[in-house]
């Protein structure tokens, strides 16, 4: 829950994510967008603090090196990852 949350309120993500529903990403959803569609938010059973996710992007306009960069950068900024590998 607290994953859905902050990923709800970061800039430049959409979570679509209720499976009641069938509500999750799809490719064509992302065609055209700058946003990073996520979705089938869920805990990892092969790492204790792992989580697993369905992303979908329009990598034409959302390159995947500044993806990974700026989500880098945000996981820094909150903690969840330490530069050197150190915790």
């Amino acid at each position: 829950d607290d994953a859905r949350r902050i990923l709800a309120q970061s800039p430049g993500i959409k979570l679509l994510d209720d499976t009641a529903i069938s509500l999750y990403p799809q490719p064509w959803s992302a065609a055209g967008t700058d946003e990073v569609f996520v979705g089938r938010v869920r805990r990892d059973v092969s790492h204790s603090n792992g989580l697993v996710m369905w992303v979908v992007a329009d990598n034409l306009r959302k390159g995947a090196a500044l993806n990974t960069v700026q989500i880098a950068e945000e996981m820094i900024k909150r903690e969840w990852l330490h530069p050197g590998g150190k915790q």
